[in-house]
């Protein structure tokens, strides 16, 4: 019977969840590495997350809150990622208040997609988190560094020559 099966094999099963059931369970932090305003009025304000972490940003209008009060006037504020190009728009003008360097703002639904359509593409790949029932974090993935991409990187012998 199947319940002998899997106390003798320990089978891992693996979905494939969708949209629907995951989306709402992910959460990107990014900080604050910049800001500036627009000839249109609007504040800039550049996070260390862009769309190459966060490729759903260029479908859906996801939300961007303070990760803690921050006092003083709203001004409409587009958030863009670290990536030094016009498609790297995370979120374009919303109501939001002054950010300062370091400041750290939370943009959800994240949880479809991103961590699977990611790319590695001018910065390194962030932790993932996840956050247990009682409060515990655990990293589930680890963030990248240089070894990550070039360990898959290989010089053949006749160029090792030049």
């Amino acid at each position: 019977n199947a319940s002998h099966y899997v106390k003798e094999y320990h089978p891992r099963l693996i979905l494939e969840t969708g949209r629907v059931l995951i989306d709402e369970s992910g959460y990107l932090i990014a900080s604050v590495l910049g800001k500036k305003n627009l000839p249109t009025g609007e504040r800039a304000v550049i996070l260390d997350a862009g769309v190459n972490i966060n490729i759903t940003a260029w479908w859906y209008k996801q939300r961007v809150l303070p990760t803690k009060p921050f006092p003083g006037t709203y001004q409409n504020t587009v958030f863009y990622g670290p990536l030094c190009m016009n498609i790297d728009v995370i979120r374009s003008a919303m109501p939001f208040p002054d950010l300062y360097y370091g400041d750290t703002v939370i943009i959800s639904p994240v949880g479809a997609y991103n961590v699977t359509q990611w790319m590695q593409f001018i910065e390194y790949r962030p932790n993932v988190c996840l956050i247990n029932e009682t409060g515990e974090v655990d990293v589930i993935r680890s963030q990248e560094d240089l070894s990550d991409l070039t360990s898959r990187e290989y010089i053949p012998d006749h160029l090792r020559q030049i």
